[in-house]
């Protein structure tokens, strides 16, 4: 066992001495020693539970026979960070996860792992420490938050964040606002709506790195707590079986989950994480493949932000199992990817269903012919740009309109919410990619008030800094190369007529060659920002989110 090289011999008495100060036995210490990473803290929604979430996971590995031994990783929640400095670190923290898993794991050297994630970036950074160290790994989230409920309906985080453009074009008042924020996110869990924490904690599953049901089982019931024993019984047979995660993450596994993703709507965040993770096991993940698996994945699923159900409904409907086994019955996913259960996806999926057609529709009745999330390129996005398809109204899949420029988030939150951005305007936001900002920070404070004042339907939002999956309309991120790397979308000027061609992939600045290349001429870089920390190391080594903002070594 891996776990041997610190505690067997002569010469690892001192080492047995260290962990017999724990309270451990010889009896324990013969057992195989399973690392516990349980990302629990006080200040993220979704997080606030993970000590049951832990304390079942012990409980099973301890049913199997192993030692499990708890450690701790950070978590940044993305919808407290929003709209100030706090959002720059968001991203960035997936790489801080991963790398003190790595220092953690080879520190001391466990036999296996059982991952504790919920939210956001902790997801996608475990993951990519999993498929790094390759030791047995398995996953179980904190599950989703149930939806609030306002006035007889459905709310989750989408409701507040638009709430707040309401209230400033006088569509709603104080006392409205302050109900609404009682009731829309009603307890612990990741946010309710197939949102960037759910999003992800659904590609584990569909990964094959969570056990079914990982996706979409509410935080708030016993399911849970037994499917995290679950998980923690697992991992013993994983260890015995020497399952690791290259063996599960595979190009086949990455294939299902951008299937699963098209299918699903999923956030556009994903178009991120996938390629870190798929980097991580040395598979360059390109984005033409985002495209070509959306035109034939049709779109069976619209969860909030895009409709009105949220991850209680998929779960009743038969959850991402029900999901996969209708794109298996279509010949759409790689039944024979290997996943944590021991079994491979073709026997997960046998004999299920869907429960509810209303949340998972049929292909005959599906949204879309093709996927929920689309890649576009052109003169403005030469490398690419994510949009969330899916949730992006009729009027706005095709759009030309004067661009609105903005070198910051602050500025442009500020226009629109003073009422400067008028209908048919797309408005660009640039300097917030992975270097500029740095961090490429979520843009949701300024969709939400687009939304709230009902501009979804007449306005575009362009930039090279990201969308959190609480946004919808028609919002095109990930803009690479970014403005700060000398990217296009530094050149564009107030008034320049922007195209976006969703159904035909596409995003162009209505400019002639010659003058995009005098324009490049005079573009000067813009000022050094006085940066310190972290963020300093993390701008000089970050690269492009067109290959996932992964760091330079």
């Amino acid at each position: 066992m891996r776990s041997d090289s610190m505690k067997l011999g002569v010469e690892k008495a001192p080492h047995r001495a260290l962990f017999k100060s724990l309270g451990l036995t010889d009896e324990e210490l013969q057992r195989p020693i399973i690392g516990v990473v349980n990302s629990f803290n006080e200040v993220i929604p979704g997080h606030v539970h993970l000590r049951s979430i832990a304390d079942a996971v012990k409980v099973g590995i301890r049913m199997a026979g192993g030692t499990p031994l708890e450690f701790p990783s950070i978590g940044v929640c993305d919808g407290i960070a929003m709209n100030h400095a706090g959002m720059k670190y968001s991203l960035a923290s997936r790489e801080h996860i991963a790398d003190s898993v790595e220092i953690m794991a080879m520190a001391h050297p466990f036999d296996a792992l059982v991952f504790i994630p919920n939210c956001d970036k902790v997801v996608p950074g475990m993951l990519m420490a999993a498929v790094r160290l390759n030791i047995p790994s398995i996953f179980v989230s904190g599950g989703p938050m149930m939806a609030g409920k306002f006035r007889g309906k459905k709310v989750t985080l989408t409701s507040i964040f638009e709430a707040v453009g309401a209230v400033s074009s006088g569509k709603m008042g104080m006392d409205d606002l302050a109900e609404l924020e009682e009731e829309v996110c009603p307890g612990c869990g990741s946010c309710a709506g197939m949102f960037t924490a759910n999003s992800m904690n659904c590609m584990t599953e569909v990964l094959g790195m969570g056990l079914p049901g990982n996706g979409t089982i509410p935080a708030v019931t016993s399911a849970r707590i037994r499917l995290a024993k679950k998980a923690g019984q697992q991992i013993i047979e994983l260890l015995k079986k020497d399952i690791t995660p290259r063996q599960i993450i595979t190009e086949k596994a990455l294939h299902n989950a951008l299937t699963a993703d098209m299918a699903l709507g999923c956030s556009t965040n994903t178009i991120l994480h996938l390629p870190a993770i798929a980097h991580e096991a040395g598979i360059k993940l390109d984005l033409n493949l985002v495209n070509e698996i959306s035109q034939k994945t049709p779109q069976i699923c619209k969860l909030s932000p895009a409709g009105e159900h949220c991850i209680e409904d998929l779960h009743e409907a038969g959850g991402i199992q029900a999901v996969m086994a209708a794109l298996a019955r279509q010949g759409l996913l790689h039944q024979d990817a290997l996943t944590v259960t021991g079994k491979n996806v073709g026997d997960n999926v046998q004999g299920k269903t869907i429960l509810r057609s209303d949340v998972i529709r049929s292909f005959d009745s599906s949204y879309s012919k093709d996927g929920g999330l689309a890649v576009l390129w052109g003169n403005l996005a030469p490398e690419g740009s994510v949009v969330k398809k899916g949730a992006v109204l009729p009027e706005m899949m095709n759009h030309k309109g004067p661009a609105r420029v903005f070198e910051c988030e602050e500025d442009a939150n500020n226009a629109i919410m003073g009422g400067q951005i008028n209908p048919g305007d797309v408005v660009v936001i640039r300097y917030e990619g992975p270097k500029g900002g740095p961090g490429m920070r979520e843009m949701l404070s300024p969709t939400s008030a687009l939304a709230g004042r009902g501009l979804d339907s007449s306005v575009a939002l362009v930039t090279d800094g990201r969308f959190s999956g609480v946004t919808r309309g028609a919002s095109i991120g990930h803009v690479s190369p970014e403005a700060a790397e000398g990217g296009p979308l530094g050149l564009v000027r107030e008034g320049d007529i922007i195209h976006i061609d969703i159904p035909n992939r596409s995003i162009e600045v209505l400019l002639n060659d010659k003058e995009i290349k005098q324009r490049r001429l005079n573009w000067q870089a813009p000022a050094a920002k006085n940066l310190t920390g972290y963020l300093a190391r993390y701008s000089k080594m970050v690269t492009s989110a067109s290959t996932g903002a992964i760091l330079k070594y």
